[in-house]
């Protein structure tokens, strides 16, 4: 949250300035939002960890958290639907930048070198991105559908304890579990590139940008591989000793 907080505050500063000087357009403004949509979505990631990490460390506060965070009002009237046009909108403005930065390619490269010009990761954000979108969509499919019908079509009473047990559940078949590692594993190259350059998007260009970009590629490692060590833990867990 800091980082956002850090993140407008440059924007607003520079935001008079770069007008003054025209350097403000229509795609510097769509970066801007991309960029901010884009930490926002990292700052999630990062939660929604933290509370699945317990779901390897002890059961009983998975099942406090996840309780809490199911039934909080402010978490589900506003934060929810804050989160979900979050990623809404951000992948809509990752496409919308992605054609345009197509058509602004009047000359077309003979040949391409690859990853002499640009990394992987730079070079593919939109096929990581569709990847990710994809994921989430099962993400969705595996445990916000499945809650919202239990909570108000089904209507079942609550229940603090059901959370973890639901949670392995899902991770019984190593089909899923083999897609949530692809998929986490392409959510890293897009962080390896999205959560450095968004930094550079927002205005952060001071003595603070290399221990911001260095964060960032650790981070862009750490969490997803966080993610994948917990679906696989739940997956051998379950297995026959």
């Amino acid at each position: 949250m800091a980082i956002l907080l850090l993140s407008l505050k440059f924007v607003l500063q520079n935001f008079e300035k770069k007008t003054i000087m025209g350097i403000i357009s229509s795609s510097i403004a769509r970066k801007v939002a991309m960029a901010l949509s884009g930490l926002f979505l990292v700052f999630f990631l990062g939660q929604h960890f933290v509370i699945n990490l317990t779901s390897v460390l002890d059961p009983d506060t998975f099942n406090s958290w996840s309780h809490f965070m199911g039934t909080n009002g402010l978490v589900q009237g506003l934060l929810q639907p804050i989160l979900i046009f979050g990623v809404v909108f951000h992948f809509i403005m990752g496409f919308i930048l992605e054609l345009k930065n197509r058509n602004a390619r009047a000359i077309k490269y003979a040949s391409y070198k690859g990853s002499t010009n640009a990394s992987w990761a730079s070079r593919n954000m939109i096929i990581s991105g569709l990847v990710v979108l994809a994921f989430l969509g099962l993400h969705f499919y595996d445990f916000w559908i499945p809650e919202m019908i239990h909570k108000y079509v089904e209507s079942h009473p609550e229940d603090a304890t059901r959370y973890y047990a639901e949670t392995v559940h899902k991770f019984e078949s190593p089909v899923r579990v083999g897609l949530y590692v692809i998929s986490f594993v392409l959510l890293a190259l897009h962080l390896w590139h999205g959560f450095a350059s968004s930094f550079q998007s927002v205005g952060f260009n001071n003595k603070y940008s290399k221990g911001l970009t260095k964060f960032a590629k650790i981070y862009a490692i750490v969490i997803p591989l966080g993610f994948i060590f917990i679906a696989v833990y739940l997956h051998l867990n379950q297995l026959p000793h």
